[in-house]
C-alpha cells in the first residue's frame, strides 16, 4: 500500500499546486515524480520498496490507453475527414523523431548502446522496451528516457502550440501525441476533447510506424 498511497498523495498536491496557480510549467505528474524522488532520497527507502505498489497503478496504463479510443469515437468524421494530413503528420514526426536521437549521437559522440536506447523516446512505454531490446538498445534507459519525453511534452505542448501557431485542434492533438505519447495525451485532453482523440490515436500509429523505420533509419544513418 506504500507505494500506492505514496503516489496519490503526490500527484493530488501537484494538482492541488496546478490548479493554485494555473502555470503550464507546474504540470501534476512532473510535480509528483519530483516529489516521489525527493521522499525516497530524504528518507533512505529503496526504488523497489516504492515499486512494490507503483507497479498495481502501471498495471492500469493499459486499460485506460484502450479508454483512450472513447473520444476517438465520438471524432470519428474529423478522423475520416482528415485521415491523409493525419497519417502524413505522424509519419513525418515519427521519422523525425529517430533522426533528431541520431543528429544528437553523432554530435555528443554518443555510444551506440545509448542511441539505440533513446530512438524510441516517443512511444508508448510496452512498445518503446521491446523495440528497444530488439535493435540493441537498454530497457530500462529507454523506459527513463519515455517518462522524460511525455513530461516534457506535457508541459511544453501549449507552449509550443501557441508559439508556433498551431491552431487547428486535429494538428495539435496529432503533434502532441506523436511527439509524447500517452502522458502528452494527458495535456490534449485538458486542451480539448479534439486534441485529445487525435493525440489518442497517434499514440498507437506512431508507435507502429516508429517500429518499423527506426531500424532502417538506423542503418542508413547510424
Amino acid at each position: 500500500m506504500f507505494g500506492i498511497i505514496l503516489t496519490i498523495i503526490a500527484y493530488e498536491v501537484g494538482v492541488t499546486i496546478r490548479t493554485k496557480w494555473r502555470n503550464p510549467l507546474l504540470n501534476p505528474i512532473l510535480i509528483a515524480t519530483i516529489l516521489i524522488i525527493g521522499f525516497l532520497t530524504i528518507t533512505g527507502i529503496s526504488y523497489d520498496t516504492y515499486k512494490a505498489g507503483g507497479d498495481y497503478i502501471s498495471f492500469f496504463l493499459g486499460p485506460v490507453t484502450v479508454l483512450l479510443a472513447v473520444p476517438l469515437y465520438r471524432h470519428i468524421q474529423a478522423l475520416k475527414k482528415n485521415w491523409l494530413p493525419i497519417l502524413a503528420g505522424i509519419g513525418v514526426g515519427s521519422t523525425i523523431s529517430v533522426l533528431c536521437v541520431i543528429a544528437c549521437a553523432k554530435i555528443f559522440s554518443l555510444s551506440k548502446t545509448l542511441m539505440y536506447s533513446l530512438t524510441p523516446k516517443s512511444i508508448t512505454i510496452p512498445m518503446g522496451s521491446v523495440l528497444s531490446e530488439q535493435i540493441g538498445g537498454i530497457p530500462s534507459i529507454t523506459i527513463v528516457s519515455i517518462v522524460i519525453t511525455g513530461i516534457t511534452g506535457a508541459v511544453t505542448a501549449p507552449l509550443v502550440c501557441r508559439f508556433f501557431r498551431i491552431k487547428h485542434p486535429v494538428a495539435q492533438g496529432v503533434a502532441i501525441g506523436t511527439a509524447s505519447h500517452a502522458l502528452g495525451t494527458t495535456k490534449a485532453m485538458e486542451i480539448g476533447e479534439v486534441q485529445g482523440a487525435m493525440s489518442s490515436l497517434s499514440i498507437g500509429v506512431a508507435g507502429v510506424i516508429t517500429v518499423f523505420i527506426a531500424p532502417i533509419l538506423l542503418n542508413v544513418f547510424a
